[in-house]
């Protein structure tokens, strides 16, 4: 849908579809320029279960047969749903430029 489309067809957010409003998925999208923070994986830590691509957002996380994960800086935003989700806590939110 255009945007002269949906002028006027929405009174309220309540009357937006249920589905996402972009056309592309987010791996279509380099939002890492919006980040201040960045994922640092501590490859000791790490078992490798995947839970970080699981609930990654932006499709950053890149999980191949038997490797670590590996993080798409041109598509993570730094928002640390990665960290949090770690049952090892092998990833670390760190300052942009700071590692």
């Amino acid at each position: 849908m255009t945007r002269e489309q949906l002028k006027g067809a929405y009174k309220t957010y309540q009357d937006l579809p249920l589905s996402p409003i972009t056309s592309v998925n987010s791996s279509a999208n380099q939002t890492g320029f919006w980040k201040t923070f960045k994922p640092v994986l501590d490859s000791s830590k790490c078992i490798k279960c995947g839970i970080c691509w699981k609930f990654c957002p932006d499709v950053a996380v890149r999980m191949k047969e038997d490797t670590l994960p590996e993080f798409d800086l041109r598509h993570c935003k730094g928002c640390g749903i990665c960290a949090n989700e770690c049952p090892k806590q092998a990833i670390t939110m760190v300052m942009e430029g700071d590692a």
